[in-house]
């Protein structure tokens, strides 16, 4: 319980910090948008630094290293992926991003510090209370619910993206691991939803016809856009591969005065999550640009290719949110936020073939339960148009690598001390 509850703080401190930095961010870029020519490249080029020389462990999601380490049996590379010192860099990176503009999201990183922090539990030292793995998974629940106050969507997390290879046993110890870190963000942060009320409707039965729309275009836009990233994980092709192997950071100082010349032609719309932007469309306020979804895909990618710390989760729903926009042209009659929600569920889907988690954190996250049937039918058309077109599971495909490194890191220390207890 005690490692729950701190799992939810450390969580909810990156919530709160995220928010600072973003609105640091955009008072800068309000008084002079140029300086973003200099700061993001910078802190693209520090980010991918620091995480390069000092944890590698921190590059990316976060979400990838969780799974890998679920998987693991060997101890000694499950410590290479989550740790009190990861999660404690992971925080800190992924705060730097924001504060640079990166469009990366806290999902990912909470993901892995709350696993990070449910592990530390593992072992003889209190009396083994469960399995690594299964601290393992529930600390990627609460990491979730916290992050979010969205505790059905932490357990359906742990169930349904990291027990994809072995049966879910973590019951008790996810539920318990789940409420005690809501319970302290319901202490700190209050009964709130994410992206606050979103009382969106659609009328039956010609929305149907909004449901089976947004459900297709999201499925295959975020099934190729998962593809793209696992391709791009691998390395990138010809002179921009050799590049991104040969110099790292100045690739990733690239990817970050790319990030500020569209934030720049956009008017910053594209920095940071998307939640500001994505939550100002669903309340009417202001309308998202019909490019929004497509620019903001571009700048997640170059986040993801330059392998600083951020998760990608959080900007997905911008993407989708984004998508919605432009198809609500196509439904005269409906609402726009509707089909702003139906894209965010069909894209969050469609990249990550996780139909469940994706409907139901949606759902929490605008407390509207009438849109619960058209949010499920929608996931699931993703779900089937995405498996088409990306077969594997984005975070599934993205472990393997992870857990890899992680293995021939733990050999190769593990040859080195033989060898240095040989001589």
């Amino acid at each position: 319980m005690a490692a729950a509850l701190l799992a939810g703080l450390v969580a909810i401190v990156v919530a709160i910090g995220a928010e600072r930095a973003i609105e640091v961010h955009a008072r800068m870029i309000a008084a002079a948008p140029w300086l973003s020519l200099l700061v993001t490249p910078a802190g693209f080029a520090a980010m991918a630094w620091m995480a390069r020389r000092f944890f590698p462990a921190t590059q990316g999601s976060g979400i990838p290293q969780t799974i890998a380490a679920s998987l693991s049996p060997n101890p000694e590379v499950r410590g290479r992926l989550l740790s009190l010192k990861i999660a404690a860099a992971k925080v800190i990176l992924t705060l730097g991003g924001l504060l640079a503009g990166a469009s990366i999201g806290r999902e990912g990183p909470s993901v892995q510090i709350g696993a990070s922090v449910m592990h530390s539990l593992a072992g003889r030292r209190f009396g083994r209370i469960a399995s690594s793995r299964n601290l393992i998974v529930a600390g990627s629940g609460a990491g979730i619910a916290a992050a979010f106050n969205t505790p059905l969507g932490g357990i359906m997390f742990a169930i349904e993206e990291m027990c994809r290879h072995h049966a879910f046993r973590a019951n008790s110890t996810t539920l318990t691991a789940v409420i005690f870190a809501g319970l302290m963000s319901l202490g700190i942060l209050g009964n709130y939803t994410y992206f606050g009320s979103t009382p969106a409707v659609l009328s039956w039965p010609s929305g149907i016809w909004p449901v089976l729309i947004c459900g297709a275009a999201g499925g295959v836009l975020g099934g190729t856009f998962s593809r793209l990233l696992v391709a791009s994980a691998r390395g990138l092709p010809g002179r921009v591969g050799d590049f991104a192997t040969v110099r790292p950071i100045a690739f990733a100082a690239t990817c970050g005065l790319a990030t500020a010349l569209i934030g720049l032609v956009t008017g910053g719309a594209t920095y940071a999550t998307g939640y500001a932007e994505s939550k100002a469309a669903l309340e009417g306020i202001t309308p998202l640009p019909f490019y929004f979804f497509a620019a903001k895909m571009l700048v997640i990618w170059l986040a993801f290719v330059s392998r600083i710390p951020g998760g990608i989760f959080a900007p997905a729903l911008a993407v989708g949110a984004g998508l919605g926009s432009a198809l609500a042209g196509l439904s005269p009659g409906n609402a726009v936020p509707a089909l702003m929600i139906l894209s965010m569920v069909a894209f969050l889907s469609g990249m990550t073939l996780a139909p469940i988690t994706s409907f139901v954190i949606v759902m929490e996250m605008t407390a509207n339960h009438e849109m619960l049937i058209p949010l499920m039918t929608a996931s699931v058309i993703a779900y089937g148009f995405s498996k088409s077109v990306s077969p594997r599971a984005l975070y599934d495909a993205l472990a393997v690598p992870a857990l890899e490194r992680a293995q021939a890191e733990a050999g190769a220390h593990s040859s080195t001390r033989q060898n240095s207890d040989a001589t």
